[in-house]
């Protein structure tokens, strides 16, 4: 299902002619309808009334935050290649009322199956105008225990000061560090959902760099000549980065067995969405990173501690999630991308934590290297409680070196 979502002053609108069979009948020509949110929605072959339940949830969340509880649905059959027959589209969209007013929405509908002159007036704010694309999840697919689990977990939030003071975010004043703030706001939000179209997007195109391909999976973006060499730039700058640092580089296959022995823990560990292909009596999925080769290689190889840290790096093209519909955004999230990926195998916590520090160095000359300062970005680590608890001089010690919270 694609969505046109306009936050509106009003729409006006009057049937001309019966353009399929399924046409509704419909008593009044005109209409008019003002300060509601206007959905222009075509359904596409795969939609069933799950697809409703889920765009009525993500319409609803909307609507909250543009304090907007009128709505239009407004069938519209120029936003898909994919359409639906009419007569499963008229069922699905009928649903999508039925749901929205349940939820609590003033819903109203234009009918189905006419060709409409209309006119509409959107408000001229950020979010006032967004596109939604909702998908049918995919028959059989399989998930994770983690990414099952992922909707109950329970994080707590900090700020850590380079002086080792510890404040949860709620009481930290964040005024005068809006990177910090920009960040805080988007790791706790529960919804990775886009309302605006990222500014990058128009600029990737006019600049002739990168740009959606409608032959494949969303998500999936074509570099042009100029963003192949940018982007080719960028990895050959940091495969060299990574080998001077002594990262060994390999090379490891694009899918795995979803039931290895040992994939399969790993896989419920990690609250990811794969692609899965059938192949003879296995199923496989593609990768999300490096780690499965990776750590296959490692399991069959022999070493001694002596030989610790043991570096092995890949850069991955590509690495693929399939991220949900709604979070997908430019180049900033994607469900096909390239990776570095590098692990470093060691002998004791000891020679881990020496190891990390290493690593944290060399990422900031990375990004030093690339144009970026420390002014540009700032900095989230992800611990256990326990962890933290038993490290935390350690912990203590990166913040201090980053110098900022």
């Amino acid at each position: 299902m694609k969505i046109l979502q306009l936050h509106s002053d009003f729409i006006e609108y009057e049937l001309i002619k019966k353009e399929v069979g399924d046409a509704e009948e419909a008593e009044e020509k005109k209409a008019r309808y003002e300060n509601l949110v206007v959905l222009f929605v075509s359904v596409e072959k795969r939609d069933n009334d799950h697809v409703s339940e889920k765009a009525v949830n993500e319409i609803k969340k909307s609507l909250n935050n543009l304090r907007v509880s009128k709505l239009l649905i407004y069938p519209y059959a120029h936003l898909s290649s994919d359409l639906a027959p009419p007569k499963q589209a008229l069922e699905i969209l009928k649903t999508l009322e039925d749901l929205a007013r349940k939820a609590g929405l003033e819903v109203h509908r234009s009918p189905f199956g006419w060709n409409k002159s209309f006119n509409v007036k959107v408000k001229g704010h950020p979010l006032a105008e967004q596109s939604k694309s909702i998908e049918a999840d995919v028959e059989g697919e399989q998930m994770p225990e983690a990414l099952q689990a992922e909707g109950k977990m329970r994080s707590t939030w900090h700020i850590l000061d380079p002086d080792g003071t510890l404040t949860p975010v709620k009481k930290y004043d964040l005024k005068g560090n809006p990177n910090l703030e920009k960040l805080v706001s988007y790791e706790t939000a529960k919804s990775r959902d886009v309302h605006q179209t990222p500014p990058h997007v128009d600029l990737m195109r006019r600049l002739a760099l990168a740009d959606y391909e409608s032959g494949s999976d969303p998500g999936n973006l074509r570099f042009y000549p100029k963003g192949r060499l940018i982007k080719s730039l960028l990895e050959h700058f940091i495969t060299q980065k990574v080998v001077e640092y002594g990262g060994m580089e390999v090379e490891t296959p694009i899918m795995y067995d979803y039931h290895h022995p040992s994939l399969a823990d790993y896989l419920n560990r990690f609250p990811a969405r794969q692609y899965t292909i059938s192949s003879d009596e296995k199923d496989l999925f593609l990768r999300f990173s490096a780690c499965f080769g990776q750590f296959l290689m490692a399991h069959d190889a022999q070493f001694s501690y002596r030989q610790t840290p043991l570096r092995l790096y890949e850069l991955t093209r590509y690495s693929f999630r399939r991220e949900k519909s709604g979070e997908l955004a430019g180049l900033r999230r994607l469900r096909a991308f390239t990776m570095p990926d590098c692990h470093a195998l060691c002998s004791d916590m000891k020679q881990a934590k020496e190891e990390f520090i290493t690593r944290f160095k060399l990422s900031i000359e990375v990004l030093s290297g690339i144009g970026l300062n420390r002014d540009d970005y700032v900095m989230a680590i992800r611990f256990t409680s326990d962890f933290y608890k038993a490290n935390r001089e350690f912990i203590n010690s990166l913040v201090k070196k980053l110098g900022r919270p």
